[in-house]
């Protein structure tokens, strides 16, 4: 049992550290405009990390398909997106535009 305990704060420890030390020692300091610009760029690459390869791939084991529906629903959804810069809005429409397509096809 002690090996149960000791395994999950180990767990929350190596999960804990990386996200509390660079905010501890972060911020009191002042960053370069070049750094924090470059880090307000990782969100948005994440996003595109988990999105992309479920719009264009599909079976297993993957095959490249861009003809997709989804690929269709995301593609005016991200044109909304652009245009708004509104979240609420861009969720709703990729909503209205996927249980469409789940009509059409």
């Amino acid at each position: 049992m002690m090996e149960y305990i000791a395994l999950i704060g180990a767990m929350g420890t190596v999960t804990f550290l990386p996200r509390w030390l660079p905010l501890f020692f972060l911020t009191r300091r002042r960053l370069a405009g070049v750094f924090v610009e470059w880090l307000e760029l990782i969100p948005a690459a994440i996003l595109a990390a988990l999105l992309l390869p479920a719009l264009v791939t599909s079976g297993e084991p993957r095959t490249l398909d861009i003809f997709r529906p989804e690929m269709w629903v995301a593609i005016p959804t991200f044109i909304f997106a652009l245009w708004t810069k509104s979240l609420g809005g861009t969720v709703v429409v990729g909503m209205v535009l996927f249980w469409l397509q789940g009509k059409v096809f």
